[in-house]
């Protein structure tokens, strides 16, 4: 049985629970590991699993150990102005510095209609569509983007130079759950990558270039080519032009400059990771948040009556041959709660292990898993 199929569902209590204690162990304070624990589960609630505890170790726990990544916080407001915020994140928690500066952007938008706050030398902030929700919740509309280490080949390059720049969008509705648009500006993103990964499975043709141009599917040494250079993501539409690769090139460099002009932050190779004589480093990462307040130009109610039913209309639409649904952005997410909440989070053998590790490795031996029998 491969560990694509070897699959246990570990309770979201335990996960969080288990995630935040692992943070405070290597020095997150507590109140700070709670935030990134709550950013990685929600990603998991939500059937993302590219982003959720699959990257606990990897991106977050392995970095703190490496030093590239400081367990402490210490968030620098640089300049602050009635609708405006630039902060430093000084290499401190992404989930953390991001969850205050969209809180931030939404306060602002509540005072004065429109908040943006942008943030510079921060960390891998997780499951984007956490702080677009953090908006609708409050109804408000939400909209972030972040740079990332270089992946994504301009169209008709084959060199990787930008990240997957996800540019993210969350807008309430009066439905049970908000119009979420959670995207990479690339055809498929290295998370994603990753969940091939850790279930030994080759990825599908059309996402990975090599120098040549040439499609790749050897997923581990993808993941290790993407990091020398010598691989690169196809951005969203596919090489070239004919199919639209240089939208999603388009917008990824948008993504880019947002998330790096605003704020003096790093771009570009700037976020590799590596200085010039290949020792790890801080990644530096830039974000941007946005936050509009609904009732600075019409009524809530209406607003969301309005975008609900442009939603099931979508969804109502005439359906191709052979297909009996039509989505709109944040439904399957809703359905991946629906079908997960009372069972929890899928965890492969591959994943049991790296959760085993850290218990080890932090002593947390209060803690024993489903998959552990």
């Amino acid at each position: 049985m491969s560990s694509s199929e070897a699959v246990t569902f570990v309770p979201f209590q335990l996960l969080i629970e288990f995630m935040t204690d692992a943070f405070v162990a290597i020095g997150v304070p507590r109140s700070d590991a709670a935030i990134c624990a709550d950013v990685l589960i929600e990603s998991d609630m939500h059937g993302i699993d590219s982003h959720g505890i699959g990257r606990f170790k990897s991106i977050y726990y392995d970095r703190i150990k490496a030093g590239i990544q400081q367990p402490v916080t210490e968030l620098e407001l640089v300049k602050d102005g009635p609708t405006t915020a630039v902060f430093d994140g000084n290499h401190g928690m992404g989930m953390v510095i991001s969850n205050k500066a969209m809180q931030t952007a939404m306060d602002k938008a509540r005072e004065f209609g429109l908040g943006m706050t942008v943030v510079r030398n921060s960390t891998h902030y997780g499951y984007c569509g956490y702080y677009a929700r953090m908006a609708t919740r409050n109804g408000l509309i939400g909209i972030t983007g972040t740079n990332a280490r270089p992946s994504i080949a301009p169209t008709f390059g084959v060199e990787n130079m930008l990240g997957t720049n996800p540019l993210v969008f969350g807008i309430p509705t009066d439905e049970d759950f908000p119009f979420v648009i959670d995207c990479a500006t690339s055809v498929s993103q290295r998370g994603k990558i990753e969940v091939y990964d850790r279930a030994d499975k080759d990825l599908p043709e059309g996402w990975v270039i090599d120098q040549g141009g040439t499609y790749r599917t050897d997923t581990k040494q993808i993941l290790v080519d993407l990091v020398k250079g010598t691989a690169a993501l196809v951005p969203l539409g596919g090489m070239g032009e004919t199919t639209g690769g240089h939208k999603g090139y388009g917008y990824a460099a948008v993504v880019e400059i947002l998330s790096a002009a605003l704020q003096d932050g790093a771009y570009l190779k700037g976020l590799l990771g590596f200085d010039e004589e290949g020792n790890r480093q801080p990644y530096a990462l830039g974000h941007f948040f946005i936050a509009i307040n609904v009732e600075a130009f019409i009524e809530l109610a209406r607003f969301k009556a309005i975008s609900g039913t442009i939603c099931r209309a979508l969804r109502a639409s005439n359906k191709a041959p052979g297909q009996d649904r039509i989505w709109t952005a944040g439904e399957k997410e809703n359905d991946a709660w629906q079908a997960r909440k009372d069972k929890g989070a899928p965890v492969n053998q591959n994943l049991q292990k790296q959760l085993i590790t850290v218990r080890e490795e932090t002593g947390l031996t209060q803690y024993r898993f489903p998959f552990e029998g």
